[in-house]
């Protein structure tokens, strides 16, 4: 018996919906943006769904549409960059709210590095940070295999002299 498409599109959203609490925690400053911006890169997949190629991975499908929403709703807006008050200011939270625990000092810094990198940086480290294959990365992105290693390298240069000068 064949499950309907809303049904197989629910299970699939429920199993990874911890991509979508990374991006949106890494793009947006506060909770009503993250909450906007969850529903558009959800109303985004739901009309993409039957356009899916199970011969690629699901997650990567969904980062794909997700990133992609993301960085659109992002430029959308120029307004959202320092809109936030401190008291909001977002640290980026790789990680499901459900599975949240505390985190040391180090993966802190981390995560407030990270959200300081530019749309498409910040993208690629969260897809790196999840062990993506570069071949996954720059097929998710529209880049080179070759741009994405460039850039992780220089990202990674970045986050050590970061780290480094905190005396970490």
């Amino acid at each position: 018996m064949n499950k309907p498409k809303k049904t197989l599109f629910a299970e699939a959203m429920e199993q990874h919906k911890g991509i979508v609490f990374k991006i949106v925690n890494s793009y947006c400053q506060n909770r009503d943006e993250r909450q906007d911006l969850a529903q558009e890169i959800l109303t985004t997949m739901w009309l993409a769904y039957d356009n899916y190629d199970n011969e690629h991975k699901f997650s990567t499908w969904m980062y794909r549409i997700a990133l992609n929403v993301a960085i659109s709703y992002y430029r959308k807006d120029s307004k959202r960059v320092g809109r936030a008050s401190e008291d909001e200011e977002c640290l980026v939270h790789i990680a499901d709210f459900s599975q949240q625990e505390e985190r040391g000092e180090e993966v802190m810094l981390l995560y407030r590095f990270i959200g300081q990198l530019d749309t498409l940086n910040k993208a690629i480290m969260l897809l790196y940070l999840e062990s993506e294959p570069y071949d996954s990365i720059a097929h998710s992105l529209g880049m080179s295999k070759t741009n994405v290693a460039t850039r992780i390298s220089r990202i990674k240069e970045t986050l050590k002299k970061q780290f480094e000068s905190q005396d970490v």
